[in-house]
């Protein structure tokens, strides 16, 4: 294991400690142990907030949306493994303003379980909250079990406008209906090269042989649902793209968001060209791309491998998705 670290056990509370001091005009910690991050500026008043979070491991996911026009807070659990309830819940009290949270999370029975005893507990506070669990992962679960599926880098999506829309002013019930919209209009598949190494392991998690890959694998190490030989970057672009717009079935997609996801060692070169297959093949099938995204959005270690999500849009989604966020690792201006 070849790793820029200090001893293991240290590897979360020095990244958080590094990050905190990184970025303190956008950042503040709640808890002496950097478990709950908020917005520097929260709580913000007049506007439901957005809590997110999950094991470390995924960087930007989730922490790293924490910003202007993304999430106002996230839990933080250790590699791989949910924060506490009680992490989850001092994020909550720091975030809220009156307006009430809405989370918004991956599909992991961990966060599932504890994030459901944070709004209890919160509740019991005074403090309204709804819950929005991201599901875009099609290689996770057929579309017959959707509800199923894990949450993966397209949850990006259910951030960034939530956010924009809370921001509008909607209220608690609007903005969780708009974001379970959201949900069901996005779809992720990914596709893995190598393994990852966790740092208290200290060896790979996984196997993939030389010269092979596994497609629909989680970013955890979750099996996937494809081995075979390496493919060239447009054979895995046009596998994925088919896989993706067959689960939309018969509903219409003309215009769509792209992102495409590094999953921690990937490099960026490698990303536009699997993007530049992808906006081929939806040229060719005449689907206009409104946005694109490329690069680390939701990371598993140091994996090799990346995914592709798509956005199914509508007016008010394009118009939302152009309004400007600001977080440590990805802005966007109002340009």
């Amino acid at each position: 294991m070849k790793k820029f670290m200090n001893e293991p056990e240290n590897f979360i509370n020095e990244t958080l400690e590094g990050l905190l001091s990184a970025h303190p005009n956008k950042l503040r910690s709640v808890r002496e142990d950097n478990k709950a991050l908020v917005r520097a500026d929260a709580p913000i008043e007049n506007k439901v907030a957005i809590v997110t979070g999950g094991g470390a491991g995924h960087l930007p996911l989730f922490l790293g949306y924490i910003g202007k026009g993304m999430v106002d807070g996230a839990s933080v659990g250790e590699v791989f493994t949910a924060s506490s309830a009680q992490q989850m819940l001092d994020t909550t009290k720091a975030v809220e303003s009156g307006k009430g949270v809405l989370y918004i999370y991956g599909n992991y029975s961990g966060d599932v379980m504890n994030f459901d005893m944070a709004a209890e507990m919160a509740e019991e506070d005074g403090i309204r909250v709804e819950t929005v669990i991201g599901k875009d992962d099609i290689a996770s679960m057929p579309i017959e079990q959707k509800e199923d599926r894990r949450g993966v880098a397209g949850i990006f999506y259910l951030y960034k406008l939530a956010a924009a829309k809370a921001e509008q002013g909607a209220n608690l019930e609007e903005l969780k209906e708009f974001t379970e919209k959201v949900n069901n209009q996005v779809k992720t598949i990914g596709v893995a090269l190598s393994p990852c190494v966790l740092p208290n392991v200290g060896k790979p998690a996984f196997t993939i042989e030389e010269n092979s890959m596994e497609i629909g694998m989680g970013i955890h190490g979750e099996p996937g649902i494809e081995k075979g030989s390496l493919q060239t970057a447009d054979e895995i672009a046009s596998n994925l793209i088919e896989k993706i717009l067959q689960d939309y079935g018969n509903e219409k997609v003309e215009n769509v968001s792209v992102l495409i996801n590094g999953l921690g060692s990937t490099p960026l070169e490698e990303l536009y060209i699997v993007y530049r297959k992808v906006s081929l093949i939806l040229k060719d099938k005449g689907i206009d791309i409104c946005k694109a995204h490329v690069g680390q959005y939701a990371t598993s270690l140091e994996m090799t491998g990346l995914s592709i999500s798509l956005l199914n849009t509508n007016e008010e989604i394009r118009s939302l998705l152009e309004l400007p966020f600001s977080t440590p690792f990805h802005e966007q201006s109002s340009l």
